[in-house]
C-alpha cells in the first residue's frame, strides 16, 4: 500500500500505515447543533467521506466516529432567546424551545443534509451529553497527573493547566506567550488566562436540565473535553486519523491533543484538516450577506451537482464559491452521466457494488493515494469519459465497456452515486428512463434503415447488441417495441 497523507502535526506528507493491519480508525469533528448546517460543515463531511471510501477501496475496514456537540453556550443562549415574548416573530425560532429539543431539531437537519449529499453515516455518532461519566474520569486523571485544577474562585470550573504541558502549542506551532486568553470562562479563577475549561460550573442562568453532578460541583463539560473522552471510548487511546475543518486547529484540536497526551494517551497518529469555503474570495459572513446554504445549493442545482462541487477541490485547499460554480459543476456531471447513459444503452449497464482500488484506472488510484488528490483523480475520470465517447463513435465496444466500468467505479469512490434522497433518485431514474428510450429509439431507427436496405447482418448486429445490454425488441404490425429483459 502506498497511501500518503498530509499530517498537520508534522507539517508534511508522509506514508500512512494503519495502526492495526487491515483496519483503519477515523474520528472527525461533527457539528455543534446550534443552527442549520452551513457549507463548511458539509464540505468537511464530504472530504472525510471520500477519505473513508478510498481507505475501503484500498482494502481496509474503517471505523468512523463523528461526534455531535449537543450541549454548548450557544445552544443554551438560543434556547433562552426562544422564551422571549417576541420570539414568535423570528421564523427560525421555535418559541419556548428547550435546549435539548433545539439541539435535536438541528441534529436532524444535519442528518438530512449529509444524506442528501451522499455522506454515509459513521460507524458511531456519539452525543456529548451521553458521555458525562467518561469526561469525569478524564478530568480526574488530568488532576491526578498534575495537569488540571479546580478553579481558584470556587466557581465549580475545572481548568487544564497549559503551562504544565511543555508541548502545548505544537499542533499549530505557536509559542504559549503569544496566544490569546481562552475565552471560555471568567479568567479570575485561572492560574493563567490561557488555561481552558474542562468542566464549567453551573450558572444561575443555566437551566437545571443542563447541569450534571460532578466531584467539583454541578455543571457541564467544556467543549474540548468532549472529543477526547468520546474518541477514547470508541477508538481507544491511540488511533489512526483525527480530522476536521481547518478552523478547528486552534483552539479546539490544540487543546484536544494537549489534554489527551497529558493524560498519557498517544492519541491521533495523523491530523488531517480540510480547507474553508469562501464566497468570491471572501470569508462567508451573514453580516455582509455573502452566504449560501447547502439547501440553497441543492435547490439550485440538485444534490449530485452539489456533491461534485463541494468535493472537487483538494481537501486542504480553499474552495471559492462564485455565481457560476454550480453551473460549471452541473456541466461536468452532465458529461459523466451522459456517457454512462449512452454507454449503458450500447453495451449494458455494469454491475455496481463494493469498489476495490483495482477497479479504477491506475492513474486515479495514484492520485487518491497521494494525499487524496481529488482534482487529479477527476481529471482521470473525465479523460476516461472522453475516451469512452470516442470509442462509441468508432464502434469499439470493448473500449466502451471498459471505460464505462471504470467510470462507474470512480464515481462510486467519489460518492457521486449516493447523492440525493429518494425523491431525487426517483427524478433521476425518470430522466435516465427518458434518455434510455431516446437512445434505444435511435438504435431501432438504425435497424429499420438496415432492414430497408436489406443489410440483414447489420440489422441482426444491432438487435444482438441490444440483447446483450438486456434489451429485448419485439416486432409487430404496429412497429417495434422494446423492454428490459426480465421485465
Amino acid at each position: 500500500m502506498s497511501l500518503r497523507f498530509y499530517d498537520t502535526a508534522r507539517a508534511e506528507v508522509r506514508p500512512f500505515e494503519p495502526l492495526q493491519p487491515g483496519r483503519a480508525s477515523l474520528y472527525y469533528c461533527g457539528a455543534t447543533v446550534q443552527g442549520m448546517p452551513h457549507v463548511g460543515h458539509v464540505r468537511s463531511a464530504i472530504a472525510f467521506d471520500q477519505l473513508t471510501r478510498w481507505l475501503e477501496a484500498r482494502g481496509l475496514r474503517v471505523t468512523v466516529v463523528r461526534n455531535v456537540t449537543d450541549i454548548d453556550d450557544k445552544i443554551l443562549a438560543k434556547s433562552h432567546e426562544s422564551f422571549r415574548a417576541d420570539a414568535a416573530r423570528d421564523p427560525s425560532v421555535v418559541p419556548g424551545e428547550q435546549w435539548w429539543a433545539l439541539a435535536f431539531r438541528f441534529e436532524q437537519e444535519f442528518h438530512r443534509a449529509y444524506a442528501a449529499l451522499g455522506v454515509r453515516p459513521p460507524t458511531y455518532e456519539p452525543r456529548a451529553t451521553g458521555h458525562i461519566p467518561e469526561m469525569h474520569a478524564l478530568i480526574q486523571l488530568l488532576i491526578d497527573r498534575g495537569h488540571a485544577y479546580p478553579a481558584l474562585d470556587d466557581s465549580g470550573d475545572v481548568y487544564f493547566d497549559v503551562r504544565s504541558w511543555p508541548a502545548y502549542g505544537s499542533l499549530t506551532r505557536q509559542d504559549i506567550d503569544d496566544m490569546q486568553a481562552a475565552p471560555d470562562a471568567d479568567p479570575r479563577g485561572k492560574k493563567d488566562p490561557r488555561d481552558f475549561a474542562l468542566w464549567k460550573g453551573s450558572k444561575e442562568t443555566d437551566p437545571a436540565t443542563a447541569s450534571w453532578s460532578s466531584p467539583w460541583g454541578t455543571g457541564r463539560p467544556g467543549w474540548h473535553l468532549e472529543c477526547s473522552s468520546m474518541v477514547t471510548k470508541y477508538l481507544g487511546t491511540e488511533f489512526d486519523i483525527h480530522g476536521g475543518g481547518l478552523d478547528l486547529r486552534f483552539p479546539h484540536h490544540e487543546n484536544e491533543m494537549a489534554q489527551s497526551q497529558a493524560a498519557g494517551h498517544a492519541f491521533a497518529r495523523f491530523w488531517m484538516h480540510n480547507g474553508m469555503v469562501t464566497y468570491g474570495g471572501e470569508k462567508m459572513s451573514k453580516s455582509i450577506g455573502n452566504t449560501v446554504s447547502p439547501q440553497e445549493m441543492i435547490d439550485a442545482a440538485g444534490p449530485r451537482v452539489v456533491r461534485y462541487y463541494l468535493g472537487q477541490a483538494h481537501y486542504r485547499s480553499v474552495l471559492d464559491y462564485r455565481e457560476t460554480s454550480l453551473q460549471e459543476a452541473a456541466a461536468a456531471v452532465a458529461r459523466i452521466d451522459g456517457f454512462i447513459a449512452k454507454a449503458s444503452a450500447r453495451v449494458g449497464a455494469p454491475s455496481r457494488g463494493a469498489v476495490a482500488a483495482g477497479d479504477v484506472p491506475p492513474a486515479f488510484a495514484e492520485a487518491m493515494d497521494d494525499d487524496l488528490n481529488v482534482p487529479q483523480a477527476l481529471a482521470v475520470l473525465h479523460t476516461t469519459v472522453r475516451s469512452g465517447n470516442t470509442a462509441m463513435a468508432e464502434g469499439d465496444d470493448d473500449v466502451v465497456r471498459n471505460s464505462l466500468a471504470a467510470t462507474v467505479a470512480m464515481t462510486a469512490v467519489l460518492g457521486l452515486d449516493d447523492a440525493g434522497g429518494p425523491a431525487d433518485r426517483a427524478a433521476a431514474d425518470a430522466g435516465m428512463a427518458s434518455a434510455l428510450d431516446a437512445l434505444i429509439g435511435d438504435r431501432i431507427a438504425e435497424r429499420r434503415e438496415a432492414r430497408s436496405a436489406r443489410d440483414w447482418a447489420r440489422a441482426d448486429a444491432i438487435r444482438d447488441a441490444l440483447a446483450a445490454a438486456g434489451i429485448t425488441l419485439e416486432d409487430s404490425a404496429d412497429g417495434v417495441s422494446w423492454s428490459l429483459s426480465g421485465n
